[in-house]
């Protein structure tokens, strides 16, 4: 079969008819490389997902109806099969013959099915160069299409299993963050504001007056608990501690009593208020 008078018949059939759009055409090259794999034997074995991803044609259900179209205007004869582990089968018809004209007397069937018809002897030989039955020559398509699909649905798990890690390896990670955030969240709302009795208690553990730790917790309660102003108290003790010295600090520096005031105004020479400047 000339496969390229084959297509030029084909394309002149869909030139004159008006009930085909691209995607008949797409799906029946997409048929006919399945056609040419087989070496132009009929009937051919198919699968429905390799057919698909070979047509470019993403919607099933868009493939059933072009296919069933193809059927009903007698470019292919459609066998479907129900069984899963079984391909359906398709027949394609040659439209060289339509390209040159014949006599009556040749003329044959157009769309005729290129199958020879075999006797029952035939069948029971084996495979030769030059002798080859209609029956041997489905199987090697049936197992040609098999080994494909086998092929492609080991390439199709080896994906799904690399998307599944990809993504229990990212829930993962989300999961860590947000344990992380949790935790981050419950220590600080364990750093919780420190009762006046703890501060009291503290105080008096450092030799300081319990005045002091009523003026600590009077003032930081008043801003907030915020050192500044500004950044939230993380370390109360500490606070405690800098208000002890600089409590200390200041104390010392404004002891001043009026004794030691009036002994700056003594001098130790009598001063004659009666003498000229």
């Amino acid at each position: 079969m000339n496969y390229i008078k084959h297509l030029t018949g084909f394309f002149e059939k869909v030139v004159i008819d008006k009930a085909l759009n691209p995607t008949h055409v797409s799906l029946y090259m997409a048929l006919f490389q399945f056609w040419n794999c087989n070496r132009f034997k009929n009937p051919i074995s198919i699968n429905r997902d390799e057919v698909m991803r070979i047509s470019k044609i993403s919607s099933k259900a868009t493939y059933h109806k072009c296919l069933k179209n193809l059927h009903s205007l007698g470019y292919i004869n459609y066998e479907p099969s129900y069984n899963p582990f079984k391909g359906s089968h398709v027949i394609l018809f040659n439209f060289s013959e339509d390209l040159k004209p014949a006599s009556k007397s040749e003329r044959k069937l157009k769309n005729e099915p290129l199958i020879e018809p075999v006797s029952e002897q035939a069948l029971n030989k084996s495979c030769t160069s030059s002798e080859t039955s209609t029956e041997q020559a489905v199987v090697p398509s049936i197992n040609y299409i098999n080994k494909t699909n086998i092929s492609n649905d080991k390439n199709v798990a080896n994906l799904n299993e690399q998307a599944k890690k990809i993504e229990d390896k990212n829930n993962i990670q989300l999961k860590n963050q947000k344990s992380k955030e949790e935790k981050s969240s419950a220590k600080k709302e364990e750093k919780k504001q420190p009762t006046i009795d703890e501060i009291k208690s503290y105080f008096q553990e450092n030799n300081f007056p319990e005045l002091e730790a009523q003026k600590f917790f009077n003032y930081f309660s008043s801003v907030g608990w915020l050192v500044g102003g500004k950044i939230p108290m993380i370390d109360w003790q500490a606070a405690a501690r800098n208000w002890i010295i600089n409590s200390v600090n200041f104390n010392h520096n404004t002891d001043t009593t009026p004794t030691n005031r009036a002994k700056n105004l003594n001098t130790t020479t009598d001063k004659n208020y009666a003498e000229p400047l």
